[in-house]
């Protein structure tokens, strides 16, 4: 009985405490509520101060209207800036378009220099090989014609751009071939490189081949490179199919690719052809580019 009585004792204390204290609490609790209520109104406020979120990063268009100073040049370089547009159109191979980068009238002087002087075509032959069993390989006409022989000075110019976009000099170019290609004329997939252990030993090695188309073609004629962006699983590639990637020829737009790593060693990936012109006519002059200097 004490044991009860002592809970019961001590229980009623607490009881009294509650009531006491619970009207106290919301006091306290009302003040505090009020005090920052009206400090609230009083006191100056800060102004908003907006929440700035870093840009995100574009690469932007250089603006073509801006005039760059031209710095100090060697005995070989030029007092002038240029600026040639160019678009990559791949890394495997490297491969880079130049739109308008010749004239039309550029483009109607190189085909009227080659027309009298078309022949078919030749391939450069491998051990084994002869003229006869690579017939239907290459099937276009063209001829040769080195700058020093232009009267009109139309190559000149040409040359020159060229070396401007590759950077190699021009005396590390051979001479222009001017191609025409007619309906069903094309060249099946090959290698502009020479390899020696097809072709034997060589003196030098074509690096980059630039071609500048000079008319438009109505159907087909396309440049293709089958292995773009890497070998295809089948290894059993038919030479003969127009397949990857295809450029389609537009007059006086250039086309740049190389054929050779930094390193020396030939791109597979460079494996390039002509598709078969469907419709129309195919002109094209090509610039070979090799690593040392050639005779004109």
């Amino acid at each position: 009985m004490k044991i009860r009585g002592s809970k019961a004792g001590s229980g009623s204390r607490w009881s009294l405490g509650w009531k006491l204290g619970l009207p106290a609490l919301f006091l306290l609790c009302s003040f505090f509520f009020l005090a920052g209520f009206f400090a609230s109104i009083l006191l100056p406020q800060e102004e908003d101060v907006p929440i700035v979120r870093p840009a995100p990063r574009l690469l932007e268009k250089v603006d073509e209207s801006m005039e760059f100073d031209p710095l100090p040049h060697g005995q070989t370089g030029e007092s002038s800036i240029t600026s040639t547009p160019f678009q990559i159109l791949s890394w495997k191979p490297r491969a880079l378009y130049f739109p308008h980068f010749a004239t039309v009238e550029q483009c109607q002087s190189m085909i009227k220099m080659a027309k009298a002087q078309l022949a078919p075509s030749t391939l450069a032959l491998r051990e084994g090989e002869t003229a006869e069993n690579t017939k239907g390989i290459r099937t276009s006409s063209g001829m040769f014609i080195s700058a020093s022989e232009d009267k009109t000075g139309t190559l000149d110019l040409i040359e020159e751009k060229i070396a401007r976009a590759t950077m190699i000099p021009r005396s590390h170019g051979e001479a222009f071939n001017i191609l025409r290609y007619e309906v069903g004329q094309r060249y099946n997939s090959h290698y502009d490189a020479f390899n020696p252990a097809e072709y034997g030993p060589q003196k030098s090695q074509r690096i980059a081949s630039f071609l500048l188309y000079l008319s438009d073609v109505e159907e087909g004629g396309e440049t293709m490179f089958p292995f773009e962006n890497g070998l295809p699983s089948d290894l059993n590639y038919d030479y003969q199919k127009c397949v990857g990637l295809k450029i389609k020829p537009r007059r006086g737009d250039g086309l740049l690719f190389y054929s050779l790593f930094p390193n020396g060693s030939i791109d597979v990936t460079s494996l390039h052809g002509s598709c078969p012109v469907i419709a129309g006519q195919k002109w094209v002059a090509t610039k070979w580019i090799r690593n040392q200097e050639q005779n004109d």
